[in-house]
């Protein structure tokens, strides 16, 4: 064999070496990308999509096809916080998760997508299969009223939480903020000031509760505030 055949071959012989030795390096770090990625759209602790992740798949739905009618689903836990304060944070995201779950196989059930918004909050959007939002909505506040046993110190433990609803019929081109989630959002509130542990659908022309009626402003209400004055 020639002199420039001999050093071709191993030239060609040790790039597939130096390629086989990256192989695992290369499938580590596309394996952290695919993790970081998935950490940037889900909730560590229900497993659910987040915020952003929510806001991805609405932006996806908007551009999927022509304007077409979607409903979007606003979940409040009502008076959370107790759990907390009675059986630590841990019991409490516990809880958090499965209910979480229960929220996210509803909206699966229904063709839609679910995400945990902040704190106690959850959101839905769904497509449209139905004219009664108020049955879809109704759903949600019965099975999300559920008990849901705890494992505390050996012992096991039952907590039964309720929600507050607001359903509302948006187009998918809306504005996700100020347009579907805000109709959800006024009409959850109806729903938080009629009773709690119930549905509320939204209505044209329906207003948020005065100011003084509310519980204050949540951490997405502040967000939504500092953006607004930047």
């Amino acid at each position: 064999m020639s002199l420039p055949l001999i050093m071709i071959a191993t030239a060609l012989v040790s790039f597939t070496l130096g390629g086989l030795t990256m192989w695992p390096i290369v499938r580590r770090l596309r394996t952290r990308l695919t993790d970081a990625i998935w950490q940037l759209e889900h909730d560590p602790v229900t497993g659910m999509l987040n915020r952003a992740g929510l806001l991805a798949a609405h932006v996806a739905l908007a551009k999927a096809a022509a304007s077409q009618p979607i409903v979007v689903v606003l979940i409040d836990l009502d008076d959370f916080k107790p759990v907390n304060d009675t059986h630590g944070h841990d019991r409490g995201d516990d809880v958090l998760a499965a209910i979480g779950g229960r929220i996210a196989d509803i909206a699966a059930l229904h063709g839609g997508t679910a995400a945990r918004l902040a704190g106690d909050e959850f959101a839905a959007l769904l497509p449209v299969r139905t004219a009664d939002l108020a049955r879809i909505a109704d759903t949600f506040v019965t099975l999300i009223a559920q008990p849901v046993d705890l494992t505390t110190d050996g012992a096991t433990v039952t907590v039964t939480v309720t929600a507050s609803v607001g359903i509302g019929l948006v187009e998918s081109t809306d504005p996700f903020e100020e347009v579907a989630l805000r109709r959800a959002d006024i009409a959850m509130y109806h729903a938080k000031h009629h009773g709690r542990n119930r549905h509320v659908v939204y209505e044209p022309g329906m207003a948020m509760p005065a100011v003084g009626r509310r519980r204050g402003p949540r951490l997405r209400d502040r967000r939504l505030s500092k953006e607004a004055t930047a």
